[in-house]
């Protein structure tokens, strides 16, 4: 049974340890980053039901779940977190303390519409205030540059 015990707390260091140096990596962990993750989290997971029970997806030809698409979404979600660690080392190499938090707040709202898309697809009722705020970003282009 000690055994056991000591295999779990090898187990916990080890992944306090990787933990603390992606979270180095990123310049400490926020409130924004956690926002990002759990955005992140939820747009993928909506997208699963849109496609698996709805079959409504756009990223598959049937509508429904398909597993490139979903690797593609994961992908995409990757290079989000990387182009956030590029932000927070420019901002290291600047000196500033904003550029982070600038692609963070980007990439939160272009989740935040992805979900709201997802819920769209799903049926559930949108308000015009939200709707009308997304198609003023997809008019301004904000849509193609983030989403494609």
């Amino acid at each position: 049974m000690e055994k056991i015990s000591n295999m779990k707390n090898v187990v916990c260091y080890i992944c306090g340890v990787f933990t603390a140096i992606i979270t180095n990596f990123f310049g400490g962990w926020s409130g924004a980053m956690t926002t990002l993750l759990i955005f992140m989290a939820i747009d993928y997971i909506t997208g699963i039901i849109v496609a698996t029970v709805f079959k409504k997806s756009g990223k598959s030809a049937t509508g429904g779940l398909e597993s490139r698409a979903g690797w593609k979404g994961l992908c995409k979600k990757g290079v989000t977190l990387v182009i956030v660690l590029v932000a927070y080392r420019l901002d290291l190499l600047i000196g500033t303390s904003y550029i982070k938090d600038a692609v963070v707040i980007a990439f939160c709202t272009n989740e935040l519409i992805s979900i709201i898309e997802n819920a769209g697809l799903m049926g559930v009722p949108i308000p015009d205030t939200i709707t009308k705020a997304i198609d003023v970003l997809k008019r301004n282009g904000y849509d193609e540059d983030f989403r494609n």
